[in-house]
């Protein structure tokens, strides 16, 4: 039997703690979602581990926007990844592209070397890259352990043909875990062409008009990967 992932990207400690509840497997943590999420404050970070008790990823991404660092920024993920290392964090999300828009190999292999014995998620920076075959390669060189997708559109829906082919592509060698507009309502789809993680911020607004991860929704996906395992 082949168990299913339900990944929750969760933006604040309550959304962490919503998708717990909700049963979710991990949680990616970050913060400033509506703007594709950067990485959370350190104090953040170390709240998140002492509170949860499922694996707990950050998203090293030091600035929203394009997915080419500086040689500062990209000190400063070194450094962040070596803080969640030391925090014990199960695993780090990264991403780094060229000016050509290929996958920056010698920063990613740098991140990867520095995360382990982290798990390591190369996040949709994949999604701007040009290639899909050539990137997919790269990534894997680098050591990545999986990569999150949506098929290199705007969301799963639209990508669905290109994960097909980047699941074929892989042949086995990384992990493919499908994300952005996924919910329990896509997830036979997607496990229909061989996805067996899923990620999702299951996010609606609050009271206060934040954005937060709903545990009803989290429920429903991890839910529906039940039926289908």
């Amino acid at each position: 039997m082949t168990k299913l992932l339900v990944e929750c990207c969760a933006n604040s400690i309550e959304s962490a703690i919503n998708g717990q509840k909700g049963g979710t497997n991990r949680i990616e943590l970050c913060t400033e979602l509506e703007s594709g999420g950067i990485t959370p404050l350190h104090k953040e970070i170390t709240l998140a581990k002492s509170l949860l008790n499922i694996p707990v990823f950050v998203l090293i991404r030091p600035r929203k926007g394009d997915f080419i660092y500086t040689e500062k920024e990209f000190q400063q993920i070194i450094s962040d990844i070596e803080f969640c290392k030391k925090t014990g964090c199960e695993g780090v999300v990264i991403g780094s592209l060229n000016l050509d828009g290929s996958i920056n190999k010698e920063q990613t292999s740098e991140m990867v070397k520095i995360a382990r014995p982290m798990e390591v998620t190369f996040h949709r920076a994949f999604d701007e890259s040009k290639d899909i075959e050539n990137d997919l390669n790269s990534i894997i060189s680098c050591g990545c352990d999986r990569l999150l997708t949506s098929g290199k559109e705007e969301n799963v829906e639209l990508g669905y043909k290109k994960l097909k082919k980047i699941i074929q592509l892989s042949e086995g060698r990384i992990n493919i875990m499908a994300g952005s507009g996924l919910s329990h309502t896509n997830i036979e789809k997607l496990y229909n062409i061989g996805i067996r993680e899923f990620h999702l911020s299951g996010k609606i607004k609050n009271n206060d008009g934040k954005i937060e991860t709903s545990e009803e929704l989290i429920r429903l996906a991890v839910s529906k990967t039940k039926t289908l395992a």
